[in-house]
């Protein structure tokens, strides 16, 4: 990396430690400030105070000087720890607002960055390496040692300077002692060089130790995880598998650091040899009377913070350069731009609801793959239609229902509202005329109500009627505290479990609470029972209302209620049609799926249970 390329990162670090933690970090650096100026303190008043002492001095001098050094450090600590109580209160802020810059990215991603597992491997990647130290974590240290061996290397230099002038030093004496101090420092930095190559060396290698061991300490430390753990036996199973996993780990780490100990034997060598001749010039120069006592102790102190600060120093800069790679992955982060035209269109918010929509020679694949998930789908399709989707796994359904929602945009092809691309249009607008349930939906463990719709201030009424259209009106009326009552526990511990099929119940609220003119339901019935899966299919012209639904489902039962019928298979659309007009066609793949399901449904056929025999009745019923 070169030169302009670290001063770039280093600058726009920070940039973002200023802006994302001011407070954090000006508190950080007056605390380090006044902490290395409070060990210099001492080291003067002392060395002043043998000097009186060994002179007789009169006992109020001697009194002055233990006055001063008390009070001056008593104050500079008192600042300190001002300073450092600040720096803690605002650290936790600062760890929050970059909680938030997270966040805050994930919701500017174009969905195709978020899906990318390039994407997630990155973000897992440099969030473990914060965990370990470095970005940010190193970045505050780095700038600490910088603030404090910088204020420790001026006070050394004000108060040993005096020490070069001695007469009774020799010029050669006093260039060796310049010299040895500059071999220091290259040794030093050679040495910090290697241990940081070796440290980086190692957690390139362990990249994939720690993302496995992170996500085996995610699994065990979720609570929903724990039955299985238990049911399954998988307790012994989980603890060894992650022993062998910090096996490997800490053998690799044992072994770096022994290669890195080796790196800094030469140095700590080098110290204390020269603080050795440090001590035998003192010696001479007091034996010949030319220096006090009291100088002794604050020359000797003094070079060899020095010597300390000014390696530290050499070692915190080295350090920010390896730093700096990190950062650069980091940022390359946050600096994943998102591609997505956004148009500028307004879409037209009509009472009626006209919208027509038409896929038009569509093909699809996903980045960074090489196979077409959709290839040449065109199909049209108008407003207050029901649309169902049919076909088995993996032919192109789900695919289907996000390139509508312009989560992607089409690899080939156009997809055109009311004759106009969608990629015309604003896009945030354009998003607001969709109400979707995915089949991998997410509840945020929030309040039932704002949960619905998917905000705080919410219309009570509205979102119970939305339950209740939903078959979750009984629940509803069980709950604690209504559609205020909190979902799970994480923010509440009166928070209520809800089980899978309620879950998908309360999706499917929150999509009818939305009231968009379209309604898209991916699998609504997956998690539901028997009965309430009946119940959804009798209402479901019901609960669409007058929107233009899209539905897609395995079961075959739903596709009754729809007025047309599309069938994928293997990324195609390969029929299209009324049910009845599809089953007339023996040869095609929609006969095919329905008869095979069919035979699950013939009334009685190892049912015992009359419950049972009756939701089946039923469900025969609506396949006639």
């Amino acid at each position: 990396m070169k030169l302009k390329e670290h001063l770039y990162l280093f600058k726009r670090a920070l940039r973002m430690l200023f802006s994302m933690e001011r407070r954090h970090t000006v508190c950080m650096l007056l605390k380090e400030f006044l902490s290395s100026v409070t060990i210099y303190i001492p080291i003067y008043f002392s060395a002043k105070l043998i000097d009186a002492l060994c002179a007789h001095a009169p006992l109020p001098a001697i009194i002055n000087y233990v006055v001063l050094t008390v009070g001056l450090v008593f104050a500079v600590k008192l600042l300190e720890a001002a300073a450092s109580s600040m720096e803690d209160s605002e650290g936790a802020a600062a760890a929050r607002n970059e909680q938030w810059m997270y966040s805050e990215k994930a919701m500017q991603m174009a969905y195709e960055s978020i899906e990318d597992a390039e994407t997630t491997r990155l973000l897992y990647r440099i969030k473990e390496e914060m965990q370990t130290g470095f970005n940010r974590p190193l970045l505050l240290w780095g700038i600490r040692c910088l603030i404090a061996n910088g204020t420790k290397i001026i006070a050394s230099v004000a108060l040993s300077a005096s020490f070069f002038a001695l007469p009774s030093v020799s010029v050669f004496i006093k260039l060796a002692l310049i010299a040895a101090l500059f071999l220091i420092l290259y040794v030093s930095m050679v040495s910090t060089s290697r241990i940081a190559k070796l440290q980086l060396e190692f957690w390139n290698s362990s990249v994939d130790y720690n993302v496995l061991s992170g996500q085996f300490a995610d699994y065990i430390k979720d609570y929903s995880t724990g039955k299985d753990i238990r049911l399954y036996g998988m307790g012994e199973y989980l603890a060894d598998a992650y022993l062998e996993l910090m096996d490997g780990y800490y053998r690799k780490e044992i072994k770096s650091s022994y290669r890195k100990a080796a790196w800094s034997v030469p140095v700590s060598v080098l110290e204390n040899v020269f603080r050795f001749g440090i001590y035998a010039v003192l010696i001479v120069a007091a034996l010949s009377g030319e220096i006090s006592v009291g100088s002794i102790a604050k020359y000797v102190s003094c070079i060899m913070m020095l010597i300390g600060a000014l390696t530290d120093m050499v070692r915190a800069v080295q350090m920010l350069l390896e730093n700096n790679h990190y950062l650069k992955r980091y940022f390359s982060y946050f600096d994943i731009p998102n591609n997505m035209y956004k148009g500028s269109l307004t879409v037209e918010k009509r009472d009626d609801r006209e919208y027509d929509v038409e896929f038009r020679d569509v093909s699809f694949r996903y980045p960074n793959t090489e196979n077409y998930a959709l290839r040449h789908v065109s199909l049209k399709f108008k407003v207050g239609e029901k649309l169902a989707i049919v076909g088995e796994n993996g032919s192109g359904k789900t695919t289907f229902i996000k390139l509508l929602c312009r989560l992607y945009d089409p690899t080939e092809g156009e997809i055109l509202l009311n004759g106009v691309d969608i990629k015309k249009y604003d896009y945030d607008e354009y998003m607001s005329v969709f109400s979707v349930v995915f089949q991998d939906f997410t509840l945020f463990p929030f309040r039932l109500g704002e949960v619905v719709a998917s905000g705080k201030g919410y219309e009570k009424e509205r979102a119970e009627e939305a339950l209740r259209k939903a078959n979750f009106g009984e629940r509803l009326r069980e709950l604690p505290d209504g559609a205020d009552t909190y979902l799970y526990k994480e923010y509440d511990n009166s928070g209520v479990e809800i089980s899978g099929g309620e879950a998908q119940k309360i999706a499917l609220a929150r999509a009818l609470y939305k009231d968009a003119p379209f309604i898209l339901l991916d699998e609504p019935t997956a998690a539901l029972d028997p009965v309430s899966e009946y119940e959804v299919y009798s209402n479901f012209n019901r609960i669409s209302g007058d929107r233009t639904a899209v539905y897609i489902s395995h079961r075959l039962a739903s596709c009754r209620f729809c007025d047309k019928i599309a069938v994928f298979d293997a990324g195609k659309l390969i029929q299209s049609g009324t049910h009845e007009g599809l089953l007339s066609d023996v040869e095609g793949k929609y006969y095919e799926l329905w008869n095979a399901q069919a035979q699950y449904y013939k009334r009685g056929q190892g049912m015992e249970d009359e419950s049972t025999r009756y939701i089946i009745s039923k469900t025969i019923d609506l396949l006639k």
